[in-house]
C-alpha cells in the first residue's frame, strides 16, 4: 500500500501546477494581553491532507471560468462567513516545494475589515465568523499559531503583514479599519495595532492634524464620561491603497 501512494504523490508532482486562491483578512479586534486594539485574521483548520488538523488561510481552488476577485470573495465566503467591501491582489506564491502533493501556485488577495461590518444579510459586507469550530480569529502576532500554519501560510501572512506595516502612513488605513468617522486616539490605536508598538499620544496627535487626507468634521463621539472628542474623516482617494478590486 505504501508503494502505490508514493507512486500516486510522484504522478501528481509531475502534473502541471494547480491554481488556487487564498485571502489574507485583518481587522482590528480587542487584544486583552495589551488593553488596546490588535491586529487579527481569520483561519481555518484543514479537514483533509495535506496537513491534515492544521490552521491555514481561507481559500479554494480556482475554477475554470470564475475571475481571480470572485473566486477570492467565493471561497471566502463559503469558509468564513466573511464578505469584505473589496480584495486587492497581494502576490502570486509559487514554489515547487510549497505542497507535498502536487504544485499548486496561489494568488493571494488581502483586505480590511472593520468591527461594525456585522449585517447578516447575504451581499452586506460582514466581519462575522461562520459558527464552525474549524474557522476562528487569531492574532496576527500569535507565534505560536503563526508559525504551524499549513503550506506556507506563515511567509504570506509575513508579507501581508509587510505590506500593511508600508502602507500604513496612509490615512485610507484607519478609515478601511475604523469607518467613516474616526478620533484621532482611534486613529492612534490603528497604528499601534500595525506597527504592534506603543505611541506617544501627543506627537503622534500633532503629526496626523498635519497630514493632508485627514480632516475634521463638525461632528464629535458621544457617550463618553469626559469631554467628546472631535471626529475626523478621511478625504483622500477611496481607491488607494487598498481597493484595486471591487467584488461584483
Amino acid at each position: 500500500m505504501g508503494s502505490v501512494q508514493f507512486g500516486n504523490v510522484a504522478e501528481r508532482r509531475e502534473q502541471p501546477p494547480a491554481l488556487a486562491v487564498s485571502t489574507v483578512i485583518f481587522a482590528l479586534r480587542d487584544d486583552d494581553r495589551t488593553g488596546r486594539k490588535g491586529l487579527w485574521l481569520p483561519l481555518v483548520r484543514r479537514t483533509r491532507e495535506p496537513f491534515l488538523g492544521q490552521w491555514a488561510l481561507p481559500g479554494g481552488p480556482l475554477g475554470a471560468r470564475d475571475s481571480l476577485v470572485d473566486a477570492a470573495a467565493a471561497n471566502l465566503r463559503d469558509t468564513t462567513g466573511l464578505i469584505p467591501r473589496y480584495l486587492e491582489q497581494l502576490y502570486a506564491f509559487g514554489d515547487p516545494a510549497r505542497s507535498p502533493t502536487r504544485r499548486v501556485v496561489s494568488i493571494v488577495y488581502w483586505a480590511l475589515v472593520r468591527e461594525n461590518d456585522a449585517q447578516h444579510t447575504e451581499s452586506a459586507a460582514t466581519s462575522v465568523l461562520l459558527d464552525d469550530p474549524n474557522v476562528a480569529w487569531f492574532r496576527a502576532d500569535d507565534v505560536e499559531v503563526m508559525e504551524h500554519l499549513a503550506f506556507d501560510h506563515s511567509r504570506i501572512i509575513d508579507y501581508a503583514l509587510w505590506r500593511l506595516r508600508n502602507k500604513v502612513e496612509y490615512g485610507s488605513i484607519a478609515h478601511r479599519l475604523l469607518g467613516e468617522r474616526f478620533t484621532l486616539a482611534q486613529v492612534r490605536g490603528v497604528y499601534e495595532a500595525v506597527l504592534n508598538k506603543s505611541l506617544d499620544p501627543a506627537n503622534f496627535r500633532r503629526q496626523l492634524r498635519a497630514a493632508a487626507d485627514i480632516e475634521e468634521t463638525d461632528e464629535f463621539l458621544s457617550g463618553g464620561k469626559h469631554r467628546p472628542p472631535r471626529l475626523y474623516r478621511y478625504s483622500g482617494s477611496t481607491s488607494h491603497p487598498l481597493e484595486s478590486e471591487t467584488i461584483s
